[in-house]
């Protein structure tokens, strides 16, 4: 039964993860903040057949990130689900040029950046035993330096995310040995929290493409950048 595990899996894309996986019968770690309010997850591991366990997990605590690495150290893990992130500032001022909030930014880059990293080496050793050795990063198309063109704002959010397109690749070259297969996926727009009501895409659409891409990885495409359609995408 192959294994997966989830950051911020108790909403948005995360949830939908976990509902999919749910469904095709993996067996499921799922982490969150707060497991003890996490309803809808709990309510999908009531029904999950490879089960469903919910782990407390801040990104933003490296330790909670060793914690739990020490509870599942005996653990395969299929795939490793990088999807915590957060996106535009959520207090004024926003990231206006001029009026950037330099704390707001840090934490930022925290969470979208060094929290995957940290992920990436705390868990490298059960994804590497693992059947299908995949480590996946939720990134953005925001993210890419040669499609940001045009009316250009949220330097916040875009460089957290290209900080992460480079965490990608470089873990790619660091776990080559390892035949482990880190990928940055751009999930599209999305009606979530972070997305908005006005998205062009549903979570279940999203998730569907992405976990078609997760499925058809190769060794070769360790360190890539993919749209949740399949398609390469610039740096």
């Amino acid at each position: 039964m192959p294994t997966v595990l989830i950051t911020g899996a108790n909403r948005g894309l995360g949830l939908e993860f976990a509902r999919q996986y749910a469904a095709a019968g993996w067996r499921i770690h799922a982490g969150c903040r707060s497991p003890s309010r996490a309803n809808d997850l709990s309510a999908i591991g009531k029904q999950a057949a490879g089960g469903l366990t919910l782990h407390k997990l801040d990104v933003g605590s490296f330790a909670e990130i060793d914690a739990l690495a020490q509870t599942l150290k005996r653990e395969a893990i299929d795939v490793l689900v990088n999807n915590a992130g957060i996106g535009w500032p959520p207090r004024a001022p926003h990231d206006d040029f001029g009026k950037t909030n330099y704390d707001e930014w840090t934490d930022v880059m925290r969470i979208n950046v060094l929290a995957p990293m940290r992920m990436c080496e705390a868990f490298v050793e059960a994804v590497a035993r693992s059947d299908r050795k995949v480590i996946a990063m939720i990134s953005s198309k925001l993210g890419s330096i040669e499609l940001a063109t045009g009316d250009l704002k949220d330097h916040v959010y875009r460089s957290s995310k290209a900080g992460l397109n480079m965490v990608t690749k470089l873990v790619g070259e660091y776990l080559k040995e390892q035949r482990v297969i880190p990928v940055a996926l751009g999930p599209g727009w999305v009606r979530t929290d972070m997305g908005g009501s006005t998205a062009a895409l549903s979570p279940e659409e999203s998730v569907t493409g992405m976990r078609r891409v997760i499925a058809g990885l190769k060794p070769s495409d360790a360190g890539a950048f993919y749209s949740y359609l399949g398609e390469k995408l610039p740096w």
